[in-house]
């Protein structure tokens, strides 16, 4: 079985991109982010034509994600145990006093046997920022409630599969001296990557494709991509039971490339039946 996750940048623009990659690659189950559509926008006819289920969370076009699959899909839940809100007024004194919206940044999905979790953590925007705090609260209401799920089933097939947000390792970034105070890179957010290891879950993307300037992510602009200025932030963490049957995995640079790409490739993770 194999399993992919891709932050597509809108998935209304990339949508040929994505059918084609899922026929190139023969992908079963496909985590997207940042779709950036309602849940009505969707465009799900193209996928079931496909042969694909789909199920999806999105309110405008801002964040977003989704899971489909052709190996099953049930269970649909569209945020886990305890999932924060962020009030997007938290700028705005006058503002303070509207209730958090809980985003759509998280979407799981039984496919196959697989519990996947198709996440988009919050980017934080700049240290002491209040999105920061939210940042770090999402991340740390995520691995207690995939702590407790393994705690409570440590046979669990789960996968935590996304674009992170976060840069684990100063070998994961072009330049660490321009992300110096800066988000991605503080203490505080790799210590929150890192206590999913701590909970039991493996990332497995760094266990099959170890080298050092190894990217996911490349901005559009300033030529990054061609002269690699990039960041690794798009991760799959695996429960015990399901990093036991991962075979390999691997990053999709091509996709990176041509016409109207996103700024993300897609991470694979393959899966012995």
């Amino acid at each position: 079985m194999r399993l992919a996750t891709w932050n597509v940048n809108s998935i209304r623009t990339r949508l040929p991109r994505v059918l084609a990659f899922l026929e190139r690659t023969d992908t079963d189950i496909l985590a997207i982010q940042e779709t950036k559509c309602t849940q009505l926008q969707f465009p799900v006819e193209p996928f079931e034509a496909a042969g694909y289920q789909v199920a999806c969370a999105g309110f405008s076009a801002w964040n977003g994600v989704a899971v489909i699959s052709r190996v099953g899909l049930a269970d649909v839940v569209r945020s886990f145990p305890g999932q924060p809100g962020f009030a997007r007024a938290a700028g705005d004194e006058a503002l303070l006093a509207e209730p958090p919206v809980v985003e759509a940044r998280a979407l799981g999905a039984t496919c196959g046997g697989l519990r996947v979790w198709s996440l988009y953590v919050p980017n934080g925007r700049a240290l002491g920022d209040p999105h920061y705090a939210y940042k770090l609260a999402w991340l740390e209401a995520l691995r207690d409630a995939a702590a407790g799920r393994l705690r409570t089933d440590p046979a669990a097939q789960l996968a935590l599969v996304g674009d992170w947000n976060v840069i684990p390792l100063d070998t994961d970034v072009w330049d660490p001296a321009l992300f110096a105070g800066k988000t991605h890179v503080s203490p505080a957010e790799r210590a929150a990557f890192e206590a999913f290891a701590a909970a039991g879950y493996t990332e497995i993307s760094r266990k099959f494709v170890p080298a050092e300037h190894t990217y996911t992510y490349w901005d559009y602009t300033g030529l990054s991509f061609p002269r690699n200025k990039g960041m690794r932030i798009d991760f799959a963490y695996l429960s015990p039971a399901a990093a036991a049957r991962a075979t390999g995995a691997s990053i999709e640079r091509v996709e990176r490339k041509g016409s109207g790409p996103s700024d993300h490739a897609p991470v694979i993770v393959d899966f012995a039946d």
